[in-house]
């Protein structure tokens, strides 16, 4: 079996031929690179309508094939820009029509994911996929790829591209902030937005653009905005680690070309006893030859699309795709035998106090971060968390208590809580019907509403970071709280938990979520917020590249 795949979802053009053992025969591309501005849609589309047919006579050449060779069409079906999309899948249509062969569409993000694993032997990692218009962290579970998190404005390549249209490096971004980053070891502090397994890069465009208007080297700039967005994406990455336990890490899209990237993912791979792994260059943008195998997993798996069916989704989500070739890799993190526990900011340590059994949040340098930005983190966080751990409990919010902090180490000694993990009762949740798994997500609901009413925002609000001990719900990890009264903020903090059980607890997660806010009901601001957290989660997540 032969399938031919075809990209074409912003402005690069990729033509790829793949067997059906895996072997790429053959992947070409060419990309469209404005005089000036960003991507318009549709001048994507005149690029695609030009170049399809040149590309697949190149890709038939190099595979050394001929057209009635081919078996099977593959074309990338979302997400991407409208009318790229429809330029590709009315190529591909006419394609299968004209060879009497069948046509599938497939998922651009999974298909990144997919090329990865096959060129680099991974199993079943945690993805770190980056590009103009994605930044997504996912992994696989129960027959799904999840989103673990995502960015909640523009993706990092977009922001990198907007930078350097903004300053006048012109397009695309990236390759130029990376050119120009090279050339400074000087970090001028920019705002870093981490929000559980969440990120934003809105705020830190517009500071970096700022910093340089107001007469900031280029250079400086360039090195502190990649600086500060590649430690946001490595964070994240690091912490959906800690809560699936995978052992793996794979770092595709565009932006994977980045060789500072690549550095610090490497290093926190290692630093977290993690397999670090990465495809070759010419297939971490996009690239025909994804297409192609993912076409061919599907085809094995009969997922085939009528023609009929073959219409585009803009807004194709990497989890709206069953993926029944993949199973979880048996494999599980294993620690050193002196960490209990290890977050994506602290190792959780065995410790004393006085005559009590204790535990020691230590929050570690961190390897793949520079020391401006490691050592103010770790000394905001561990401030502002011991702080939070008695503002929650004054609140009527049960939390540990915390018998010394060790500021020189970024270390707070507490109570060591012999509960069980939110996380574990409801994995032992087999199904939706368990009316005891509602009530606790009610509790749930409850307390957010009192951390809320008395403007603790959480910030990092997983069933990892909550216990039940006697029947009483215990709140750990405010690392990445904070104190304020906004909606938007309050919103964000129930979608970082909606999401966060969407991903890993997704059979029971819309009757948790439907008793967290009936639980909610409590909370001073309850429609706002609700609202809120509705129209985050709609807001648009691939970002058409046309501002001029």
């Amino acid at each position: 079996m032969i399938c031919i795949g075809i990209e074409g979802t912003a402005e690069k053009t990729g033509v790829g031929i793949v067997d059906s053992e895996g072997r790429i025969l053959s992947s070409v591309g060419k990309a469209l690179i404005p005089e000036s501005g960003g991507i318009h849609p549709r001048e994507a589309a005149e690029h695609h309508a030009a170049t399809i047919v040149p590309l697949i006579e190149e890709a038939l050449s190099e595979s050394k094939l001929h057209l009635n060779e081919i078996d099977l069409v593959a074309f990338s079906k979302g997400p991407g820009l409208g009318p790229a999309l429809r330029t590709v899948a009315t190529a591909s249509r006419s394609l299968s029509l004209m060879l009497k062969i069948p046509i599938v569409g497939v998922n651009h993000c999974i298909g990144h994911v997919e090329i990865g694993k096959l060129t680099t032997g991974a199993i079943d990692p945690v993805t770190l996929y980056v590009s103009g218009g994605n930044t997504q962290i996912i992994a696989f579970d129960s027959g799904r790829y999840r989103l673990f998190g995502e960015t909640l404005d523009i993706a990092i390549g977009n922001c990198l591209d907007q930078f350097s249209r903004s300053v006048g490096l012109g397009h695309p971004g990236g390759p130029k902030v990376e050119e120009l980053a090279k050339k400074s070891s000087t970090y001028i502090k920019l705002p870093y937005t981490v929000k559980g397994m969440d990120l934003s890069f809105s705020g830190l465009l517009t500071a970096a653009i700022r910093k340089y208007e107001s007469g900031e080297a280029i250079e400086d700039v360039c090195y502190s905005l990649q600086e500060t967005a590649f430690a946001m994406l490595v964070e994240v990455t690091e912490r959906a680690i800690a809560h699936t336990k995978k052992v793996e890490v794979l770092l595709c899209g565009g932006v994977a070309a980045n060789t500072r990237l690549r550095e610090m993912l490497s290093i926190m791979s290692e630093e977290h006893y993690a397999d670090f792994y990465m495809p070759p260059i010419k297939y971490c943008g996009d690239n025909g030859a994804m297409i192609a195998w993912m076409g061919q997993l599907m085809h094995k798996n009969g997922l085939v699309t009528d023609i009929e069916d073959t219409g585009i989704i803009q807004k194709y989500r990497t989890d709206q795709v069953d993926v029944p070739w993949m199973k979880s890799s048996e494999r599980i993190l294993e620690l050193p035998s002196d960490i209990l526990e290890k977050g994506a900011e602290a190792n959780i340590l065995p410790g004393q106090w006085m005559d009590k059994e204790a535990v020691i949040k230590k929050r570690v340098p961190k390897g793949y971060r520079i020391e401006d930005i490691d050592n103010y983190l770790r000394k905001k966080r561990s401030k502002g968390e011991a702080k939070l751990l008695g503002e929650a409990k004054r609140c009527g919010v049960k939390t540990p208590i915390i018998y010394d902090i060790v500021k020189d180490e970024s270390a707070i000694v507490m109570e060591k809580i012999l509960g069980t993990p939110v996380k574990n009762i409801f994995e032992g949740s087999k199904t939706s019907n368990n009316f005891k798994f509602k009530d606790l997500c009610e509790k749930i609901g409850e307390n957010i509403a009192k951390l809320h009413n008395c403007k603790i925002i959480h910030g990092d609000l997983t069933s990892s970071n909550m216990m039940v001990k006697d029947e009483q719900l215990i709140f750990i990890d405010f690392g990445l709280g904070m104190i304020s009264d906004l909606i938007e903020d309050k919103g964000v903090d129930l979608l970082v938990f909606k999401k966060a059980i969407s991903a890993i607890h997704h059979t029971i997660s819309k009757e948790c979520i439907e008793s967290v806010l009936h639980g909610y009901r409590y909370a001073n601001d309850y429609e706002s917020v609700v609202s809120k957290m509705v129209e985050i989660e709609g807001r648009v997540r691939y970002t058409d590249k046309i501002l001029k």
